[in-house]
Order: C-alpha cells, then structure tokens, then sequence
C-alpha cells in the first residue's frame, strides 16, 4: 500500500531545499569574496614590504650601465609577517632581470604592469608557485637614484596563502554556523506553524470518527482555515448526496415489501384455493397468471424507479434527439393501438436533449402506456414533439376522461393510481422522477371544450442541449 503523504514533510523539503541551495551557493560565492577582500587587504601589506625593500636599495651609474646594490636584512619583513603560517620571499632584480638580492629561486616577473593599477605605484600581483607551495606575488617598478647614478629595480615580495585561505575559511565557516541556525529555526518554525495550522483537521477528524454509524449532517467548522473551507464544502456536498441515495434505498426497501407484500399473498391464497378444488383449474391459472403480471409490473418498475436514481449519479449522459426516441417508443406500442383501433397523430422536430436513451425512452414509454390505457376504443391519441431556442416539448394528448382536481394533487405520488384496480401507481412517479432528473417540468391538464372534458394532456418541457453552459 502506497505510504500517505506528509504534509509536514512536504512544506519541510518545499521550504528547506531552495533554502539550502541558495545558502550552498551563497557560500560559494562568500568564500570568493571573502578570499578577495583577504587578498585585497594582504596586498596592501605586500606593497608596503616591497617600498620598504625599495627604500633600501642604491644605484651606481646611470641607465644601462647603471648597477643596483641592496642590503636588505630579512628583519626588515618580519614586521609584516602575521604570524608563523606565512611566509615572506623577496628579489631584487633589474629591469633586465639580473639578481641583485633576495631568493634567486624566485621566478622573474614577466607580465605587464596592469594599465589601472590598483594603487598608485607602478605595481601589479599574481598568483605563482615558490617551493612547491602557492604565494601571492606583489611586483614593484622601483626607481632608484643616488648621488652616483640613477636606474629602476624590480622589487618582487611573495607570501605564502595559508594565512589568506585560513583566513577566508574561519569567515565562511562562521557565517555557514549562523545560516545553519537560520535553517534550524526555520524549520521548528514550520513543525509548530504546521502543527497548529493541522488542528482543526485533527479536531474534523475526531468529530467526524465520533458519530454514530449512519450520521450523515453536514460538518459544522465555523473556525476552520479558509484554506479548508472548499474541502469542507465538498465534504458536506458528498455526505448530502450519500444521505439523499441512503433515503432512496430505504425508501425504495420498505416500499417493495409493502407492496410485493399484497400480490404475494394474494398468489398465494389463489394457490390454495386452486390445491382444494375451490375454483376451477383454469380459472385458477387465469387468476394466477392476471397476480403474477401485476406482480411482474410492480416490480419491473419499481426497479425502473431505482435506476433513475442510479443514473442520476452518472454525469456523462449523451445528447439524443427526443424525437426520435418518441418515434421508436410509439413503434414498439403500435400492437397496444391497433387493439384499441385509436385515431392515432405523431409529429415531431429535431429535438436534442442530454439524457440517458433509457430515461428518454422510459418516460416516453410511461406516458404513452398510460394515454392509451385510458383512451376510449377509437378514441383520439397524438403525440407532438416541437422545440424553440430553449426547451424541447413532448406533449401526449388522448381522449380519456381526464382527471380530477383532487387526483391530481397526489397522481405523481407512488402508488397513487387513478384507477382503483388498474396499475401500480408508479408510471408518473417513474416519469416525474425522471424528468426532475434531467431538469425539467411536467405538467398534466384536461382539455376542455364547451365545458366538457375532452381529454388530457401530458406536456413535458426538458431543456436543450445546445443551451448548456
């Protein structure tokens, strides 16, 4: 089973990695800076010991032929050696790089002076290598004059770079313990921001593990996160649909044994009757096989009435022309309207709705049963389909007696016939549920002429397809 994921974890990692990462190179980028700012400030002193070496030197003859002399005691550099881990190397050399005084080991300098010198010297610095070991070069264009003569030195002074590198690692390592802290507190921060921020999810929770088996009311969290509020609402939203589905199938449950109930009992006094003798055989079976289809409508529809419910919770219904479900229902029924030898009319359009074929077919199935159950023997029945810009019309009009004022109150409830001994009384329970279902109206009213009841008309309105946000 896959592992749920933390959310502790998650906000830890999402804030602590770029954190880190930037603190890596931030780092990287403070070791350089800190390396040069030491180098900057350890130039500086290297100038100063190659002007003191400068100061030291003397000169015979002029130019070319001019000849340097220098003693330079090494206590001289001692002053500006820092401590004992580094070193200070010095040459004196002239222009064309004859030794003059100092490490003859030292490599010459070559290079060129740079054309804006740091300072205000004729000095330039590099990075070399002296006794198998890094150092830091400061080279110095020393005019020399004396009473004697006149020429230029090249004073070169090196120092070893442990003392800058140690220097610049002390500053970096001082600076990763502090943003080391930072990241710690950081991260407590965001344990105890989570961990208060998860209360009223823990509390939700505890709530809702708390109730009794079969509690489906809403989740009542006045003091939650606003973050919280849209998986609150989804929450009520799906236990409100639970608890609508809960009361179908109990209502649905009750129903069947209230009503499957009655045939039964009546089949079954029908068999006695038929085992003592008390009623012919074949009357017997006829009065058996008349229980058995009544039973056999009861339940068929009320397994219709459950499935419109079932397709209900289905949301990827397709678009079908009302018109011609209409059209293939009164086909299969056309055996229904030839024994009545009814007057019958079918006109139809073009009529998209989104709905399941079955409700489509089951409603229209449902109200032309009933129209032809109660028009009279040669009676009138038409069937319209028409539509406008927003809804589709099905209208059934026969030539029954119609109904009353009072029946009509109740004729959509279940098990509310008009006929005391004919039907369910779940035909237009069946058709009102499936027409609340798909968005729409039903409507029954009788057709009156002369202040005589003609017939009635059953007009249902369902909106288009193409008028769908």
């Amino acid at each position: 089973m896959k592992r749920a994921r933390s959310l502790r974890r998650y906000l830890l990692l999402g804030i602590l990695l770029p954190v880190v990462a930037l603190i890596v190179i931030n780092s990287v980028s403070l070791y350089s800076r800190a390396l040069a700012a030491v180098n900057t400030a350890y130039d500086r002193t290297l100038l100063a010991s190659a002007k003191v070496i400068g100061e030291q030197l003397d000169v015979e003859g002029y130019d070319e032929q001019s000849r340097l002399r220098a003693t330079v005691p090494y206590s001289a550099l001692e002053a500006f050696e820092a401590d004992n881990r580094s070193r200070l190397f010095y040459r004196v050399s002239s222009l064309n790089g004859e030794m003059v005084s100092g490490f003859s080991e030292l490599p010459f300098w070559h290079g060129k002076l740079p054309q804006r010198p740091p300072y205000a010297a004729l000095v330039d610095f590099y990075n070399d290598s002296f006794h198998d070991e890094e150092v830091r070069v400061a080279v110095l264009l020393q005019p020399v004059a004396s009473l004697n003569g006149r020429g230029m030195a090249v004073v070169q002074v090196a120092e070893t770079l442990q003392l800058r590198r140690t220097l610049a690692r002390e500053i970096l390592i001082d600076t990763i313990w502090r943003q080391a802290l930072l990241v710690a507190v950081i991260a407590l921060v965001v344990v105890i921001v989570v961990q208060r921020g998860m209360r009223p999810v823990r509390r939700l929770s505890g709530e809702l593990e708390q109730r009794p088996e079969g509690d489906l009311t809403p989740i009542a969290a006045p003091d939650a996160p606003r973050e919280l509020l849209p998986l609150v609402h989804a929450t009520n939203q799906v236990m409100r649909r639970l608890a609508h589905m809960l009361d179908n199938q109990k209502r649905f449950v009750r129903d069947t044994a209230h009503q499957l109930r009655t045939p039964l009992a009546v089949l079954k006094t029908q068999v006695q009757s038929a085992l003592h003798g008390d009623v012919e055989p074949t009357q017997a079976l006829l009065e058996i096989n008349d229980t058995v289809e009544r039973a056999t409508t009861l339940a068929n529809q009320m397994l219709s009435l459950a499935k419109v419910e079932q397709l209900r919770q289905q949301p990827d219904a397709r678009v079908n022309d009302l018109a011609e479900v209409v059209r293939s229902v009164a086909l299969e029924l056309s055996p229904l309207i030839a024994d009545k030898d009814l007057d019958f009319e079918i006109a139809t359009m073009p009529a998209p709705v989104r709905s399941h074929e079955w409700m489509l077919r089951e409603l229209t199935r449902n109200l032309l049963h009933n129209a032809i159950k109660l028009s009279p023997a040669g009676g009138m029945l038409a069937v319209r389909v028409l539509a406008d810009t927003n809804s589709a019309a099905l209208t059934l009009a026969d030539s029954g007696p119609g109904i009353s004022a009072e029946l009509r109150a109740r004729l959509f409830q279940p098990f509310s016939s008009g006929e005391a001994r004919s039907g369910s009384g779940l035909g237009l329970a069946i058709c009102q549920e499936i027409v609340r279902a798909l968005g729409g109206t039903i409507s029954l009213e009788n057709r009156e002429s002369h202040g005589r009841i003609e017939g009635l008309d059953a007009t249902v309105r369902l909106p288009l397809a193409e008028n769908e946000a």
